[in-house]
């Protein structure tokens, strides 16, 4: 099966080794038929601490880090 990718931007980068990801999406409302912008925020795993808040970064599923981590951030050339 293969793994979710997500893409979205650092909004924290404060804890070591991890990073916090806001990822955005854009879905229609059943009723009203508007479109609106939904977030949520994923904790993923930073391995060389080398992004920062406002990168945008793609992020994959993996196995449990921790507790809340259950992502990765991928390489760039990947």
């Amino acid at each position: 099966m293969p793994r979710r990718i997500l893409q979205g931007v650092v909004v924290s980068d404060k804890m070591d080794k991890t990073v916090v990801v806001k990822v955005e999406r854009q879905i229609q409302h059943p009723m009203y038929k508007k479109i609106i912008r939904q977030s949520k925020k994923y904790a993923a795993h930073d391995e060389e601490n080398v992004h920062k808040i406002g990168d945008v970064v793609k992020i994959r599923e993996c196995r449990p880090i921790s507790r809340r981590k259950r992502w990765e951030i991928l390489a760039e050339g990947a």
